[in-house]
């Protein structure tokens, strides 16, 4: 497989990945422990922060192993892990000569860069750790080598966060790295030793809990206990990611009653100000942020399209209301005219008791009783309401009920 920048994992890397090959190292569980190294390329860390704040499973369970039937996560992370230098490094070398005992996972955040790029002016985009060459002189190891060396025989293989699952900001377009996303890099061929192509979770940066529960499950999966998750064409966790962020947004009852915010910091609706919301498949606004809080629709933020594979050059210039919602945005005006007018008047019907036909008795003021053609238009609502059941009080055929 190849890029633009012709820049991927070695051929021989490839075709040992590939899903034809004879043997395989794996075996279901079950496991006690499951080893999972985490790689960085072109990243902010954000991911990182993410999945430190899951709640639904949190990190420390996984690495606590307190969750049943799933195995103890060992994770060995730059930045989380206590091991340092060398000896830290030393876990990677051990996943590669296949001496840890245990199988393991490879987690990246972040794009995978063209080091080729770097190096011809002795330098890298992103390393871990170093190797000594023949004349005894030390060089830093990329992390897209490790990710070459370690990806054959990991049980899976899992791209977190935009960066890693499409490119992401630094594989936009023009930009100097050569940046890719993981799959671009091992190509369509390849298969980790579970049999599986790389797991992707996006967004920038990703909802934790989704992280978390993908890994569980695929963990459940390595234990021969639960089946293999659900993954959907672009190697998504499908249960996750089959809807929008319109279809589950808190605003989009003002869209379908055609009414839009044309400021930020109001209620209603953010397409007209540059929301994609209604193309995007995310659950930031059904799960929050972190322990199901925040998200960028909940707290006033609009949908930038972060965790789709168009991000961000397709999504741009953001701010700026998507050309195709001006079609459905006033067609939904026009709709919404005679819906929130209905809904305003049943509104104001189911809000009066029964035994106030007349008049509410309200200390906090007057309700005023509905006109003549109000009163008119809820006859022919009751009458619809009940074609196929009796009123409460209404007699019957054989008497009252």
């Amino acid at each position: 497989m190849t890029s633009t920048t012709g820049w991927a994992a070695p051929a021989a890397v490839r075709e040992n990945a590939s899903a034809e090959k004879k043997a395989s190292r794996f075996s279901f569980g079950p496991h006690e422990v499951v080893h999972a190294f985490w790689l960085a390329g072109m990243s902010c860390d954000g991911c990182s922060i993410s999945v430190v704040g899951a709640t639904a499973p949190s990190a420390e369970a996984l690495m606590a192993g307190t969750l049943p039937g799933i195995p103890r996560v060992i994770l060995h992370h730059p930045v989380l892990s206590v091991e340092a230098g060398a000896a830290f490094v030393e876990n990677f070398r051990m996943a590669e000569r296949g001496e840890l005992g245990a199988p393991y996972v490879v987690i990246f955040e972040g794009s995978v860069a063209d080091e080729r790029i770097a190096a011809k002016t002795g330098g890298y985009w992103s390393a871990l750790g170093a190797e000594e060459l023949a004349d005894g002189s030390h060089r830093p190891i990329p992390t897209a080598t490790w990710l070459a060396r370690l990806a054959p025989k990991a049980a899976a293989t899992i791209a977190i966060g935009t960066c890693a699952t499409w490119g992401g900001i630094p594989a936009a377009v023009g930009n100097p790295t050569g940046s890719m996303a993981v799959m671009d890099f091992l190509g369509k061929d390849y298969r980790s030793d579970l049999g599986l192509p790389v797991v992707n979770i996006p967004g920038c940066a990703p909802v934790g809990d989704n992280f978390t529960e993908t890994v569980a499950a695929v963990l459940l999966f390595l234990q021969g206990i639960g089946p293999l998750p659900e993954f959907d064409e672009l190697g998504r966790p499908a249960w996750l990611f089959n809807t929008t962020v319109h279809q589950r947004c808190g605003r989009a009852g003002f869209y379908e009653e055609g009414v839009f915010a044309d400021r930020y910091g109001q209620k209603e609706c953010l397409v007209e100000v540059g929301c994609w919301g209604p193309v995007v498949q995310c659950n930031i606004t059904s799960r929050g942020a972190i322990n199901h809080v925040g998200g960028c629709m909940n707290t006033g933020g609009i949908c930038i399209g972060c965790t789709m594979p168009g991000f961000p050059d397709r999504f741009a210039p953001f701010y700026q209301e998507p050309p195709g919602s001006r079609l459905s945005t006033n067609l939904s005006r026009v709709s919404g005219t005679f819906v929130r007018a209905l809904r305003g008047l049943t509104i104001q019907y189911q809000n009066r008791s029964t035994r106030w036909e007349h008049d509410v008795p309200s200390g906090w003021g007057h309700v005023p009783r509905p006109g003549i053609a109000k009163r008119a238009i809820h006859q022919i609502y009751e009458k619809m309401q009940f074609l196929s059941s009796q009123k409460p009080g209404s007699q019957s055929k054989g008497g009252r009920a």
